[in-house]
């Protein structure tokens, strides 16, 4: 969030009273995503503080936590001065922080966890995004292994809206520039769907472990 704590803890509460009448759930999110999402942008990333867990959770009601150990919003996660490159001049963003994850997990264990921001950021559709016309210089989300790792923990439910995006974009790009004279919809936006298909099933089975679970 990018309120105060205490701003935070009291609109967070608010929203919960009203959401628990109606048999609603909560997502609170404690800690800040640096990036964009719904026009609310932040430069740096604030990492939860795991000894305000118990506090904000108790205090607000929340049903789950949404925390901050390094992930971002958006498709450019990290700039360049913060990665290392291997030997190919491959950006290499840097690890997550399991270490905060696993002391909130002693914090309030059991508590469903939440990771927003955690888009991989798949090269080889960058790379069509980009021979199409495209600018996406230097975009660089989580590594998959990373995500293998956090699915094991109290993490429930991660986030990766940006990955469908760069699916969808990069295959309504691709029929575009090769097909320039389709004007009709369903010619661009049938591949977009298949795209997005075929990268939610490879996360859900292969990534996330989500698949064939309720």
């Amino acid at each position: 969030s990018h309120h105060s704590y205490e701003d935070n803890i009291a609109l967070t509460k608010k929203v919960v009273e009203y959401a628990h009448k109606h048999d609603v759930t909560v997502e609170g999110e404690l800690g800040v995503l640096a990036g964009v999402e719904d026009e609310v942008s932040s430069a740096v990333s604030h990492y939860t503080r795991p000894e305000e867990v118990i506090d904000f959770v108790t205090r607000t009601g929340v049903d789950s936590l949404a925390i901050s150990i390094g992930t971002s919003h958006g498709a450019n996660k990290f700039t360049p001065e913060q990665c290392t490159r291997d030997a190919n001049g491959v950006l290499i963003p840097p690890p997550l922080r399991f270490d905060i994850l696993e002391e909130i997990e002693k914090q309030i264990p059991g508590f469903p966890i939440v990771l927003h921001g955690s888009s991989s950021v798949p090269q080889d559709l960058v790379a069509v995004i980009n021979k199409y016309g495209g600018a996406m210089k230097d975009s660089i989300g989580i590594p998959e292994d990373q995500l293998r790792k956090a699915t094991k923990s109290a993490v429930c439910k991660i986030n990766i809206d940006s990955d469908g995006r760069i699916a969808m974009t990069a295959a309504v790009r691709e029929v575009l520039a090769t097909k320039p004279g389709e004007f009709d919809p369903r010619k661009y936006l049938g591949p977009a769907r298949d795209s997005l298909k075929e990268l939610y099933k490879h996360k859900l089975i292969n990534v996330l472990g989500s698949a064939n679970k309720l």
